[in-house]
């Protein structure tokens, strides 16, 4: 397992590299704009080489870029749906330009239109995209369980799957907090067990790319997105051990979105407890 973390582009998009290692990463996440504006990043060839240059000579084996969630790939509202595709273009371009695992993407809320059209409208829009870039793959993340943002459980991922394609290019990320969040029993080794079998069984372990790692500030079945750091939330450690631990999610890249002790997101002590509380989790299955 690649156990990482988001890290800022702040000053320079070679600069996540740097955070990166500083943290103790495997892996890291970026944003490919701010994720408070629709203006797209203009990356020069300097700075994808400078960052292409960087990651190779470090220690790291992966790089995920996170869609804006200013994106609504279901938006009925064209001037919204143009600003999402465009963004989300250009997410899936620089994710060729650096080597990206995949572009992770919150699909949207469809508010209260129906469900099937509001899919339909997502799929076209993640279609699109996918016919103006390359080869870097769309992941759609699953949401905390509340009525509206498309991904509340499997059979929605697996529809947002099937609307895009379902080609090799399509794929999902999947959270613990969020699964935690929508009721979903994560915290022994039997029931998350349960849980990855019908993941598989509804969409395909092939399709499952990229983990989010991040403990939750709310109860099992709260239906609300409220991150808290690693173990100190409800999940606990012998939750984030147990997710962490999963043998069928060997190899993924598993990205911290937490906090953090300053609100600055995750440090190196956190990626380090992360490290230690998979560990943990491992000689408890053995």
């Amino acid at each position: 397992m690649l156990i990482g973390a988001h890290v800022s582009t702040a000053g320079g998009l070679a600069n996540a590299v740097g955070r990166g290692v500083e943290t103790g990463c495997d892996a890291i996440q970026i944003f490919h704009q701010s994720p408070r504006a629709w203006r797209p990043t203009n990356f020069g060839d300097e700075d994808l080489a400078a960052f292409n240059e960087a990651f190779e000579a470090s220690r790291l084996d992966s790089v995920v870029i996170h869609a804006v969630y200013l994106i609504n790939t279901c938006s009925p509202d064209p001037e919204i749906a143009e600003k999402s595709l465009a963004s989300l273009t250009h997410a899936l371009r620089l994710g060729d330009a650096i080597g990206a695992d995949g572009v992770v993407l919150h699909a949207g809320s469809r508010k209260q239109d129906p469900l099937d059209e509001a899919v339909a409208r997502s799929g076209e829009l993640v279609r699109e995209a996918l016919a103006e870039s390359g080869s870097c793959p769309v992941l759609f993340e699953n949401t905390a369980g509340t009525t509206g943002p498309l991904g509340r459980d499997f059979d929605e991922l697996a529809m947002l799957v099937a609307a895009a394609g379902a080609g090799e290019r399509i794929g999902v990320c999947i959270d613990c907090c969020h699964l935690f969040a929508s009721g979903f029993d994560i915290v022994e080794p039997a029931g998350l067990s349960v849980v990855v079998d019908d993941l598989d069984r509804t969409i395909g372990l092939d399709r499952l790319r990229c983990l989010h790692v991040n403990d939750s500030a709310v109860p099992m079945g709260a239906n609300r997105d409220k991150h808290a750091n690693v173990g100190e939330g409800e999940m606990g450690e012998p939750g984030i051990a147990t997710f962490l631990s999963e043998p069928r999610f060997e190899d993924l890249p598993a990205l911290l979105e937490t906090p953090g002790p300053d609100k600055k997101g995750p440090d190196a002590a956190e990626v380090a407890r992360t490290r230690a509380l998979r560990e943990k989790g491992l000689k408890a299955r053995r």
